[in-house]
């Protein structure tokens, strides 16, 4: 992402005039969250806004060019680029496909992606330097290796970071997954994964399928050694935090109606049951691409997502050489038929059972309720489970919002959950992680206890029929085509 100073002026210039009333509304309080966030939130979180829901947004290729501008790599951390190289043998591919077929019921079209290298990006933390210390002139390998010195934890995150499936990559994220590095004294590995609308469901869920296994079981000349899953967190924010979950559905179902007893990888013999990570933890996780729950309207005054349009101003992208697709697709990720489907929006998934804990982080935003369903939902299925949310934040607020008690708040105890769960400790006492949930007040961050396994506000029958509802009326073209992100 291009966070140059031109590039931002060019951005914030024209927004000179928006800026000064919005100063000026918060200051006499004549703003509706005036009393919830500080000048600073309330600045950035309207400009965002007014970014997004731009009315006429930018083709997706110029959105996805800007996003992917690599920003460079210097002061604190430690970057090692790697390519996972693709398995000769096609078992990944095949037990991703029965699960989705086991899961999809009758109906659900989707393409079946090509096994392909992954690309990803060995980060961690680089002590005692400047924040404008370039990067070392350093072989790949010797990277790592540096960054291995440094690590004092077993800790290892698969990052997959967020950015609505079709923007945003590894070079957007160091800073915060760096920061994650940092405080767990471990390593991440963030994933190059494949972007919509070019490659759609499957392929990001197969590409951090075989990031997981290459970790487990490194393909030659990695070089990294085998990580044990006990000391792995699925870690991801909005788009990356569906990703995550989805993978821990894939796993689980595979477990449960695979009728193999192993597959090939690398040519190692991986037996079933598959292990599951340590932990999952995700920050504002999307589960619910067909935007149905009600926080996607009540809680849009704490957002800067734009909120669903009317029937009379459906969002569309512009066309370009990469929108729309050919054959034409409803939404950007997947073909409408399978906005249902567990492995697309983890929100239908009705089994949870025998997960790995999970970590949820949100604010008072707009996809609060789909995360707060999915929380429930597994803890009542016996799935541990910590949520947290906090009062008149936006979505990905940790990621944004460093200078608030609230952001550093998220942060840390997103980075704690992972520590707890995957320092790999025969401590019990070290280790023992029970169901809890908290509600953090705006500002202050006073903590209340909350019910994890009453946090849900639909049944699953009603989210069942709003799911069905949301999706006939993007069939119907009563809806737009996703997430419309920024006119840049």
């Amino acid at each position: 992402m291009d966070t140059t100073p031109s590039a931002l002026l060019r951005v914030l210039l024209p927004k000179l005039p928006f800026v000064a009333k919005t100063a000026l509304w918060h200051t006499l309080w004549l703003s509706p969250t005036s009393s919830k966030w500080d000048l600073r939130t309330e600045v950035t979180v309207n400009i965002i806004r007014s970014l997004l829901d731009s009315p006429g947004p930018t083709p997706l290729s110029e959105q996805q060019r800007w996003s992917l501008k690599d920003p460079g790599i210097k002061g604190p951390m430690w970057i090692s680029k790697v390519t996972l190289p693709k398995p000769e043998e096609d078992d990944i591919r095949s037990v991703l496909v029965d699960a989705i077929e086991t899961l999809k019921g009758a109906g659900g079209v989707y393409t079946t992606p090509a096994v392909l290298s992954v690309e990803a990006e060995w980060t961690g933390y680089r002590a005692n330097v400047r924040h404008d210390r370039p990067r070392l002139d350093l072989s790949e390998a010797q990277h790592y290796q540096r960054l291995i010195n440094e690590v004092t934890s077993p800790v290892t995150l698969i990052y997959l970071h967020g950015g609505a499936h079709y923007m945003m990559d590894p070079s957007s994220h160091r800073i915060p997954v760096s920061r994650l590095a940092h405080l767990t004294n471990g390593r991440c590995l963030s994933v190059r994964y494949r972007l919509t609308p070019q490659d759609p469901f499957p392929c990001a869920l197969l590409d951090a399928f075989q990031t997981y296994l290459s970790l487990l079981y490194p393909p030659p000349g990695s070089f990294h050694e085998p990580v044990a899953a006990k000391n792995i967190v699925l870690a991801g924010d909005s788009a990356g935090g569906n990703l995550a979950l989805a993978l821990v559905q894939l796993i689980l179902e595979i477990n449960r109606s695979s009728t193999r007893e192993s597959l090939a990888f690398h040519g190692q013999s991986i037996e079933f049951p598959l292990p599951l990570p340590a932990g999952v933890a995700s920050s504002s996780p999307w589960t619910d691409l067909s935007r149905c729950m009600p926080s996607i309207l009540s809680n849009a005054q704490y957002d800067y997502l734009p909120p669903p349009k009317g029937p009379d101003t459906v969002s569309r992208f512009p066309h370009d050489d990469i929108w729309p697709t050919d054959p034409p697709r409803g939404d950007l990720y997947c073909d409408l038929s399978m906005l249902g489907h567990p492995l697309v929006s983890p929100l239908a998934a009705k089994d949870w059972s025998k997960s790995c804990p999970m970590f949820f982080s949100c604010g008072e935003e707009m996809l609060a309720d789909e995360g707060k369903a999915v929380a429930s939902l597994a803890a009542k299925q016996g799935v541990t489970v910590v949520w947290e949310q906090y009062e008149a934040m936006p979505h990905c607020f940790p990621l944004l919002f460093e200078h608030l008690e609230a952001g550093r708040r998220g942060f840390k105890n997103w980075a704690a959950f992972c520590s707890k769960v995957a320092t790999g400790s025969d401590d019990e006492e070290e280790t023992r992680l029970e169901t809890n949930g908290t509600w953090y007040a705006a500002k202050t961050c006073k903590e209340t206890a909350v019910d994890v396994r009453s946090l849900a506000l639909c049944s699953r029958e009603e989210v069942a029929e709003r799911m069905g509802s949301a999706i006939h009326a993007r069939m119907q073209g009563k809806e737009g085509e996703t997430k419309i992100l920024p006119k840049l």
